[in-house]
């Protein structure tokens, strides 16, 4: 029997506002067999032993409330990277985003690379994922949040109401979606929207509050989960016009829910549809229109789909034990030792180098 291996996640004990996403995996991690779950400190980091350090968000180490604080944690992250560099612990990166962060500093940035460097197994939360051509990786779903909003109340939709939830940026094309809506209210005024989530500044609230004409319902605030799950369970159909969109956490938060959703078209997004059931996720191309808004929700009326779509390969059991196997094959990689373990089956796309 393999022995339990120490991994440290790059993340503290949950707290009340911490990323759901994190606090589902932690709970996972910390019920999976076969390992030892540690959080993280920077003194067990760059002194404890253990097997393999895991991070998500590698940026989110710097920063502070001083000049002497943000030094302080440049100071603290070079000290680990010299310990990762000089020891064999695995380093295992989840690639919630495509790129780099932007408006870092540059040495904060050099450190990010060189972590990317020094790197040796990344996680992919979707097969679309591009991965470097000569990179280990796996593909782990991102798991669903049916657990997670189970204990709220879910009021029965509304018919005609269209939704968008969730923090409310320029990328995220809520303006498109308030011109597209205004078109299909002039030809069917049963429809409204719903608009819930906070704006990323002023400009955009003034933008969107402007923007919001007849049959429009604005919630420009910081959304509880339980104000979440009761903006989502209103709308028959969830619209995200992302002008990117990758790793959507809004899309599986709304197919957790039992609502369909209507996202820009693209490789990620096919997978999502094909994954969930017919009937679930609804795409476009191009720029969003009135019509777009019309013809799916047409489609959400008429076209027969199960009664939930299916989340079973994102079960939080499944993504423990899958994290567990990335982990022990990282260990070996670092090592130098052969494993013929996988995660998951699916490989991310391929980046040329």
């Amino acid at each position: 029997m393999s022995r339990r291996l120490r991994v440290m996640q790059a993340f503290k004990a949950p707290r009340a506002t911490t990323n759901p996403y994190i606090v589902m995996l932690d709970e996972a991690l910390g019920s999976a067999d076969g390992l030892e779950h540690l959080r993280f400190s920077w003194g067990s980091a760059i002194f404890g032993r253990y097997d393999a350090i895991h991070f998500h968000w590698p940026e989110a180490k710097f920063g502070g409330a001083s000049r002497l604080r943000a030094m302080g944690k440049r100071f603290l992250f070079a000290a680990l990277l010299a310990r990762l560099t000089c020891s064999r612990v695995a380093i295992v990166r989840t690639m919630h985003n495509i790129e780099l962060p932007q408006g870092m500093p540059r040495c904060e940035l050099a450190m990010i690379r060189r972590l990317d460097r020094l790197t040796t197994l990344r996680i992919a939360l979707n097969p679309t994922t591009p991965i470097p051509a000569d990179a280990a990786s796996e593909t782990i779903l991102h798991g669903h949040y049916r657990d997670w909003y189970a204990s709220y109340p879910q009021p029965p939709a509304l018919q005609g109401r269209l939704g968008y939830v969730g923090l409310i940026r320029r990328y995220k094309g809520v303006e498109l979606l308030l011109q597209a809506f205004a078109e299909a209210r002039a030809s069917d005024d049963a429809l409204s929207l719903s608009v819930s989530g906070k704006p990323s500044s002023t400009e955009l609230t003034a933008t969107i509050t402007e923007l919001a004409g007849a049959g429009v319902e604005l919630d420009l605030r910081f959304l509880s989960d339980a104000e979440l799950v009761a903006a989502v369970s209103r709308s028959e159909l969830v619209v995200l016009p992302y002008r990117f969109m990758h790793n959507s956490g809004g899309t599986l938060a709304a197919l957790s829910l039992d609502r369909p959703v209507l996202i820009p078209e693209n490789d990620t997004n096919r997978a999502l549809s094909a994954e969930v059931g017919a009937g679930w996720v609804h795409q476009y191309a191009g720029d969003l229109d009135g019509a777009t808004l019309r013809r799916t929700m047409d489609e959400v009326r008429r076209l027969a789909r199960a009664d939930r779509p299916d989340l079973s390969a994102r079960d939080w059991d499944a993504v423990g034990a899958q994290h567990v196997r990335a982990f022990r094959r990282a260990v070996a990689i670092r090592r130098g030792r052969s494993y013929t373990g996988s995660a998951r089956s699916v490989a991310p796309v391929r980046k040329q180098a």
